[in-house]
């Protein structure tokens, strides 16, 4: 999130707004991102947009002055940059999240897992301690923090740039006191809570590599690959997750992912295989893809 204001002409935005409409257009590109930039940026409501009403405002204050503005668009058109890097933020549930190229840009369908993990938990489960592994933008460690008010979060991620912006977005919104940040490799830092976690949920890589090249533009060109490549058959953090994670949840903790499409049945049966897990369930997405695992720690 930006924290520098631009004083641009109400003329000049709409201006502009004319010309990205007719270029996304052009660029197959959905003209709604437009407005949706403009809310973001500049504050303008929809019927402000709608009735171009902005048009006669002297002074309109911005995040980006108006050449910013138009060379970040060139960049939305000719790199496929992401609208959601060019305004800094994106919605996540109740929340606007601070985003950068330092993270992945959080999902609608990742919001499912902060659902499954309230009703996977039973009433002891939803004190004491939560891991959110490989945190990004925090956005699963503010949502935990929002719905289990008694627990701990503890959000771990190897990448500091990624640390940065989650911090950031926990303290924003009101967390900065509930959610501790690790830099580190999965569970690694938190060694001294062995046994002791309610539940761990993670949005882990798990494309296989030779998928992540042939990702749309806006996710290979722009978005962390750290975050993405989930080595050949896009699994490897999937099992090291199932392989160390008994070691720290206590018996009847939940253990929560999510995955790629078409990995669920290969998901459950390293699950089972493993022995110390049990109630393990599958469950879909938005879309109705079976995309998360669920699973507890034997009792």
């Amino acid at each position: 999130m930006r924290e520098k204001q631009q004083l641009v002409s109400g003329f000049e935005l709409w201006q502009w707004r004319q010309q990205a409409i007719a270029t996304a257009i052009a660029h197959h590109i959905s003209p709604g991102e437009v407005d949706w930039l403009l809310q973001e940026i500049a504050g303008l409501d929809r019927l402000a947009l709608r009735l171009e009403s902005f048009k006669t405002w002297e002074q309109i204050s911005t995040q980006l002055s108006i050449n910013e503005l138009k060379q970040l668009w060139e960049k939305r058109l000719n790199e496929s940059l992401p609208v959601q890097y060019i305004a800094g933020v994106t919605p996540w549930r109740k929340f606007h999240l601070a985003v950068s190229n330092a993270v992945l840009i959080p999902r609608p369908e990742t919001e499912c897992l902060i659902d499954l993990a309230v009703n996977a938990a039973s009433d002891d489960l939803k004190t004491g301690h939560w891991a959110d592994l490989g945190t990004g933008s925090g956005a699963i460690a503010v949502g935990l923090a929002e719905v289990f008010p008694q627990a701990t979060i503890h959000a771990v991620d190897l990448s500091a740039d990624a640390l940065a912006i989650a911090r950031t977005n926990a303290k924003n919104l009101g967390f900065g006191e509930r959610i501790n940040f690790y830099q580190g490799y999965w569970w690694q830092p938190l060694e001294f809570w062995q046994g002791k976690f309610s539940g761990m949920v993670s949005n882990p890589p798990y494309i296989p590599s030779n998928t992540v090249l042939t990702l749309q533009p806006e996710v290979v060109n722009h978005e962390p690959h750290l975050a993405l490549d989930g080595g050949a058959d896009g699994l490897d953090c999937i099992r090291h997750l199932i392989d160390v994670s008994t070691t720290y949840l206590y018996p009847g903790g939940v253990w929560l992912i999510e995955m790629m499409a078409g990995q669920a049945d290969a998901v459950k049966e390293l699950l089972e295989n493993n022995g110390n897990y049990q109630n393990i369930s599958i469950h879909h997405d938005l879309e109705g893809i079976e995309r998360f695992a669920v699973a507890y720690k034997k009792i």
